[in-house]
């Protein structure tokens, strides 16, 4: 895919009035800097907060005074059942069929959840695959699940880093080094797109490859969901969760999402902590011992829908709903493209762009890695009403995300970024 540039602050006017997109950034609140509105770049890390949310929090809230515990069936959107209101809406965002989804507690309590279900060791198979460099978070847990089974970390963990002089990693690596472990691999875990680089893997390919070695596939997708298109049914993925406070705008420490493909929710065989909200529906109340898994990935929920942490996903969702995920795909590419494309004529200042440059190998993020003055750098520009991220030790994060980002904000940022001496 290409597309024709100008650097003239009129062409990202222009572009700004032809969006279809545009007037959706009207439905989010943006922080202020100098009593105005910032240039936000850091929906990958936390997403904006969409105006609707104090007006759906409030009904909770009313009708939590009004109806006591009777609002678990009385509220306008009951609370025992709060949780249906997600499983339509997220399918569609990440491709699976509504019973194979589930919003539910956080995503590293997701993911140890779930490799409890597909990470059980065992005829010689205990190795876990993961990418290097991962998210901390993640790195933590597989450490912490292998070392339960009393294996050592630097054994059971198989980690694929990029290639001598290279930031990203080669998806052709990793299919070897799965290949090679074929006989002990357990579990092949990976970022559905790298926090750091903002790689985006190709899940289909990887899944293959870990089903073809006899090991199960699941993802993180902390920084794919909202982000990219994903088929994850289609692609046979085993598991995925994610968080919901980034690109799917839904507050700090929001809820969060998991996926469990059908052919293995559906076997109440499979190992699975038990709590009551997992249990039968039909049969939650009468307090029996016994648990019997629902179908689908809601069998994974542990206890009741947390209505208030939820309210903003809901609010979120709505708007995605409306956007359209095609829509927003292909403002994506374009916006990204844009900002890549002023971001190249900045030669002044020593940095690289470290994501990579094929658009179906990246979402909306660029990460600029700094030679120097990295810091220095960051810091100017949230000075001049730029909020974007920095990654210890040398990259700002830049996300251009297409609900509430324009073609103004990127020339904004390139021009102060081009104009520091």
């Amino acid at each position: 895919m290409s597309f024709s540039f100008e650097n003239t602050f009129d062409y990202a006017r222009e572009q700004d009035r032809t969006d279809i997109l545009h007037t959706y950034r009207e439905r989010f609140l943006f922080p202020q800097h100098n009593e105005k509105d910032v240039h936000y770049f850091c929906g990958n890390s936390l997403g904006l907060q969409p105006r609707s949310v104090s007006y759906l929090m409030n009904k909770e809230l009313e009708d939590w005074g009004k109806y006591g515990v009777e609002g678990h069936f009385l509220a306008r959107n009951p609370w025992f059942s709060y949780h249906h209101l997600f499983s339509e809406r997220l399918a569609r965002i990440v491709g699976a069929q509504p019973d194979e989804v589930v919003a539910m507690n956080t995503l590293t309590v997701n993911l140890h959840l779930l490799l409890l279900s597909f990470y059980r060791p065992a005829n010689g198979r205990y190795k876990i695959l993961m990418e290097a460099g991962a998210f901390p978070s993640d790195q933590y847990a597989m450490e912490t699940q292998v070392r339960m089974y009393g294996y050592d970390p630097n054994d059971a963990i198989i980690e694929i880093a990029p290639r001598a002089g290279a930031y990203t990693i080669e998806e052709d690596d990793v299919v070897a080094a799965i290949e090679e472990h074929k006989d002990t691999l357990a579990v092949v875990i990976m970022g559905g797109v790298n926090y750091y680089t903002g790689q985006v893997f190709d899940m289909e390919r990887i899944t293959a490859a870990a089903h073809a070695a006899g090991a199960y596939a699941g993802f993180d997708l902390a920084h794919a969901v909202g982000n990219i298109p994903l088929k994850l049914h289609d692609w046979h993925v085993d598991f995925a969760c994610w968080c919901s406070y980034k690109y799917l705008n839904s507050g700090p420490g929001g809820v969060g999402g998991a996926f469990v493909h059908e052919q293995h929710g559906n076997n109440p065989e499979l190992f699975r902590l038990a709590g009551w909200w997992g249990n039968d529906e039909k049969n939650r109340f009468k307090m029996q011992k016994g648990f019997v898994p629902q179908n689908g990935a809601a069998s994974w929920q542990m206890s009741n829908a947390p209505v208030f942490n939820m309210v903003a996903h809901n609010a979120s969702l709505d708007i995605f709903e409306k956007a359209g995920l095609d829509v927003l795909r292909q403002k994506s590419l374009k916006l990204t493209a844009y900002l890549e494309y002023l971001l190249r004529q900045v030669t002044h200042l020593s940095f690289t762009i470290i994501t990579p440059e094929d658009p179906n190998k990246r979402g909306c993020q660029l990460s600029l890695l700094f030679a120097e003055r990295g810091r220095e750098i960051f810091d100017i520009l949230t000075e001049k009403g730029i909020v974007a991220d920095w990654r210890e030790p040398d990259v700002i994060r830049i996300a251009p995300v297409p609900l509430y980002n324009t073609f103004e904000d990127c020339y904004t940022f390139y021009k102060i970024l081009s104009e520091i001496k």
